[in-house]
């Protein structure tokens, strides 16, 4: 495929006229969390990371057994274990994603089948995965694109079919429901990300919420070199390592940082949903711009990226700085990038093709006010 050539936008400095694509929230609560951490025994993985684990499992994953690591990258990878795949098996996965989401295939020598995206969502096509199916595909991986929940229900119909888990890449979705029902509550594995400028952050960090009890204690000894840490812990040294581990495991500081941000996560996921649907209301008299996952009644988005689909992207980005308001695209097509040639030649995505060139990411995060969200559409709606 032939790769286009990017336009430079680097990322724009804070400044009291600015308002910024992302920016971090760590309350007050949260830095005296790390500094009573720091003063404490445990600044490693200590109680305060099982603490965070047992309420973040409470909150969004009816208490099924959630496992916390250094990234959401380590929790896919780290699903992808627990999910038995092997070097050869195959797995569907979007190609419209973080890399975080593919990488860990190439590591374990699993083929990846990319799917096309849904235009209309961003999110995977199910009827693209449907037709990519076959007797070596050993799991489905989705994407809650920008927090809008896939179509759960026809991916667990077509996983139910050939019996093959699904692993929810739900870095952008802490907080979103699918029809009522919490993500992080639906299927086998579901990774969350913690990092820097997610609804929850831990500077860096993830999660990882597995439906099967009994895979615990083999995810709890991966994260740990492959050592059993709780027998270690109660004075038990002489223990064999039996399977290849990792050093996955999150810190106590971190967790401080992920327990105070857990408890003021209802008051700043408020916030998000009224920016996004201030953004939904401004701009739908606008004919040149078409919001992307708005306007679903049987799924709550968890409004972490706000995303247009325009003609002339490059224009409306430059005015858009030209009024001190940084707009960006957030990921890239998968199958630009050398290290997965062998997945993507001769294939085609007409989906993607189709949206590759207008999609805009515009500024959403908890330092925005609604009149922030008016500003940046007041300068769309008069024209690029």
């Amino acid at each position: 495929m032939k790769k286009k050539q990017v336009k430079d936008m680097s990322v724009m400095p804070e400044g009291s006229d600015n308002i910024v694509l992302f920016h971090p929230y760590v309350s007050e609560l949260a830095k005296t969390s790390v500094m009573e951490t720091l003063d404490s025994r445990w600044i490693g993985q200590g109680p305060k990371v099982k603490l965070f684990e047992k309420s973040f499992s409470k909150k969004f994953g009816s208490n099924s057994p959630a496992i916390a690591v250094g990234s959401g990258t380590d929790a896919l990878h780290l699903s992808y274990i627990l999910a038995d795949l092997k070097p050869g098996d195959e797995v569907i996965a979007p190609v419209f994603t973080c890399t975080a989401t593919n990488i860990p295939f190439l590591y374990m020598g699993v083929k990846i089948n990319f799917a096309d995206i849904d235009p209309e969502t961003m999110n995977i096509d199910v009827h693209h995965v449907r037709q990519l199916m076959n007797q070596n595909v050993k799991a489905i991986i989705c994407v809650h694109y920008g927090g809008l929940p896939c179509d759960m229900d026809e991916l667990q119909l077509i996983a139910d079919e050939w019996g093959i888990p699904i692993i929810e890449d739900a870095a952008h979705a802490v907080g979103a429901k699918y029809k009522g029902v919490d993500i992080g509550s639906l299927s086998d594995f579901t990774m969350f990300s913690f990092q820097a400028i997610k609804h929850i952050t831990t500077g860096d960090g993830g999660m990882l919420i597995i439906k099967n009890k009994e895979l615990v204690d083999k995810a709890e000894r991966i994260r740990w070199f492959g050592i059993d840490r709780n027998s270690k812990q109660a004075g038990i040294w002489e223990n064999d390592i039996t399977e290849v581990g990792y050093k996955y495991q999150m810190t106590d500081i971190a967790a401080a940082m992920g327990i105070a941000s857990l408890s003021e996560f209802d008051n700043q996921s408020k916030l998000r949903k009224e920016l996004f649907e201030a953004y939904e209301l401004e701009l739908s008299n606008c004919d040149r711009v078409k919001v992307v996952g708005g306007g679903f009644s049987d799924r709550e988005h968890a409004a972490w990226l706000f995303t247009v689909l325009v003609e002339d992207r490059y224009k409306l980005q430059k005015k858009l700085r030209d009024n001190y308001i940084e707009s960006n695209q957030v990921h890239f097509r998968n199958d630009r990038y050398s290290i997965f040639k062998e997945f993507t030649d001769g294939k085609v995505f007409p989906n993607m093709d189709k949206v590759e060139d207008n999609y805009l990411v515009l500024p959403l995060h908890v330092r925005m006010t609604l009149e922030d969200v008016k500003r940046v559409c007041d300068v769309i709606k008069l024209g690029w």
